[in-house]
């Protein structure tokens, strides 16, 4: 089985990892060329990763074909590295392959191109919301990995390694999927499971339960007091066992997940200031750049203007 890999500017190499070193792996398990693989780009030149490394291309989009499979992989500055030609020509070289697939942010990319309509898919839990909002054809789910007739979505990095062992488990039995997993000491998650990692479990349960409370109403968050009782703790145990594990508040840690959420909106998507602050639970622009300048040390502006960004595909 080949698989050509059509990497874009600003993806992780961890997701390449992911992707292809449990190929790699299985091809040495059984002594033989079970799979191979190439990394394609979109002119063809190598691909500069998040990390600063730059990943050698074999060539253009067009000499994906002949492979299998096509599996996208993309992270961040979407806007600008899923061009309207490459658009273009994914849509048209799609029929070409059995598999088409994205990884973490190439959902979007997938769906630009008409390639996932009527079917079910998921994306990086950053980017479901959305996704859901402005693809409405498509049947967003909250997976880590989802296959669909013959595509498939992966919704980041570790889903990814998860969804080669599902593919090494169908083609050459769970004997020789555990071995690939057990090389990497993991095991595989089904594509089913969310895409949350498992709890700590260093940490106490009730500590787990709260900071799930807080992570799942970043749009409209709760008094800390309310979270206690939802856990059955009064607030000043709440906030011992938190002071314990995480060094900080329940409010603060809470204040901080909306924060982080909203500088996230600011670097990666186009939307309005004023509708990020709707979403990460500020009662308006101005509340949200006040908090938003005690923590990162600049208004919500000054931070976009900086980064230039272009608006969400």
């Amino acid at each position: 089985m080949t698989i050509a890999l059509l990497v874009l500017p600003q993806a992780s190499i961890l997701e390449v990892a992911s992707a292809l070193d449990p190929l790699r792996n299985a091809n040495r398990q059984l002594g033989h060329e079970a799979y191979r693989w190439r990394v394609v780009s979109p002119d063809g030149a190598p691909v500069p990763l998040t990390c600063g490394i730059e990943l050698p291309s074999a060539g253009p989009l067009a000499h994906a074909t002949g492979a299998d499979a096509l599996i996208v992989i993309a992270g961040y500055r979407l806007a600008e590295v899923a061009t309207r030609p490459l658009i273009r020509d994914l849509r048209r070289i799609a029929p070409r392959f059995r598999l088409v697939g994205g990884i973490d942010a190439a959902p979007w990319v997938l769906a630009r191109a008409g390639l996932l309509d009527g079917h079910r898919a998921t994306v990086h839990w950053e980017d479901l919301e959305d996704l859901a909002a402005a693809h409405p054809e498509i049947d967003v789910v909250p997976d880590r990995f989802v296959i669909d007739r013959n595509r498939v979505t992966i919704s980041g990095a570790a889903p990814a390694a998860d969804f080669m062992l599902h593919l090494i488990r169908a083609r050459h039995g769970a004997a020789l999927a555990r071995q690939v997993a057990m090389s990497f000491l993991t095991e595989a998650r089904a594509g089913t499971e969310p895409q949350t990692a498992p709890a700590d479990p260093a940490l106490d349960p009730r500590v787990v339960q709260a900071l799930a409370r807080m992570e799942a109403r970043i749009d409209a968050p709760e008094p800390a007091a309310a979270t206690a009782k939802a856990v059955s703790l009064s607030p000043r145990r709440l906030e011992t066992l938190f002071r314990q594990a995480l060094g900080t508040t329940p409010a603060a840690h809470a204040l901080d997940l909306r924060l982080q959420a909203a500088r996230r909106m600011l670097t990666d998507t186009g939307h309005p200031i004023a509708e990020i602050a709707l979403r990460t639970g500020f009662s308006s622009p101005s509340t949200l750049s006040r908090a938003f300048r005690a923590r990162f040390g600049q208004p919500p502006g000054a931070l976009r203007s900086q980064l230039s960004v272009s608006p969400a595909l």
